[in-house]
């Protein structure tokens, strides 16, 4: 499994000087967390992610840190349950990792046909083709406009609707071709990449999760520890935009949003929608 973790250098400059402790709420490869234990004297990781396969390779790729690094199964929004409280620093990588999306079987991507699964922990809740098979053609158009930007979000809902009338759609060829005829005609990007995008964000609730996670990240946080966001899709920067600034216990220390170098950018085609965002916990009588 290859791995380049996204915006690394930024994320480095805004950790506090002194960094005891980093709760790294979205785990995946480790990238991060290794980046912060070779940079750190003694500092600790507490890793969370709610993907079994890509933890347990995080396991295994950290685990020359020893005692130095501590790592849970659980979704990032239960961070205020599950994590140790006086953190100076919280990562959270929004997203999809690129170890799920070449993952085949997982079903988050249409390049190569597999089971229409999406989920990001598969040991429970319903799959992108349980979703498919149980919403309405109303619930179906604004989830693919709301949460994929689609604007074909309509006609694509009732070929969807059409189709599994005759049949279930049950694998990722399925849906991408049935996409590709509803929206028909080229652009940049393929046709079913939006709707792929909408099914994956709704299956794993990721925006309700980001809410709670932002919230939950407050009550770990010590006087003057840093929260620091990333974020791959304009809904969840938005999202983590407005939540901090809103929020009293933060002061936001970007007031410009951080993006990839174009150095970056040229080496890691993913980091190019990549956002960071980063804010300081005040202390409690502030």
């Amino acid at each position: 499994m290859q791995h380049t973790p996204v915006l690394l250098a930024e994320f480095n400059q805004y950790l506090p000087e002194r960094c005891a402790l980093l709760i790294d709420a979205t785990l995946g490869l480790g990238g991060h967390a290794r980046s912060f234990l070779e940079m750190s004297a003694g500092g600790r990781v507490f890793g969370i992610d709610r993907d079994q396969e890509v933890l347990a390779e995080a396991r295994r790729r950290l685990e020359e840190f020893g005692e130095r690094v501590e790592t849970t199964h659980a979704s990032f929004d239960r961070i205020a349950e599950v994590a140790p409280s006086d953190a100076d620093a919280v990562l959270f990588d929004f997203g999809v990792s690129s170890v799920q999306l070449d993952s085949a079987e997982r079903g988050f991507s249409f390049r190569t046909d597999a089971p229409l699964d999406m989920r990001m922990d598969r040991s429970c809740g319903e799959t992108a083709a349980d979703l498919l098979a149980r919403l309405s053609e109303r619930e179906l158009a604004d989830l693919i406009f709301e949460l994929g930007d689609e604007r074909a979000s309509r006609r694509i809902a009732k070929a969807i609707v059409t189709q599994r009338r005759r049949a279930r759609i049950e694998t990722t060829e399925e849906l991408a071709t049935l996409v590709r005829t509803a929206v028909g005609g080229r652009g940049k990007i393929d046709a079913a990449t939006r709707t792929f995008q909408a099914l994956r964000m709704a299956v794993n609730d990721e925006l309700g999760q980001i809410t709670r996670a932002l919230d939950g990240a407050a009550s770990v946080l010590r006087p003057g520890g840093r929260l620091i966001a990333i974020s791959f899709h304009s809904g969840e920067d938005r999202l983590v935009k407005h939540t901090l600034r809103a929020d009293e216990r933060f002061d936001v220390l970007t007031k410009k949003v951080v993006m990839a170098s174009k150095e970056e950018r040229r080496r890691n085609p993913r980091s190019r929608s990549a956002k960071l965002r980063v804010a300081e916990r005040r202390s409690a009588c502030a």
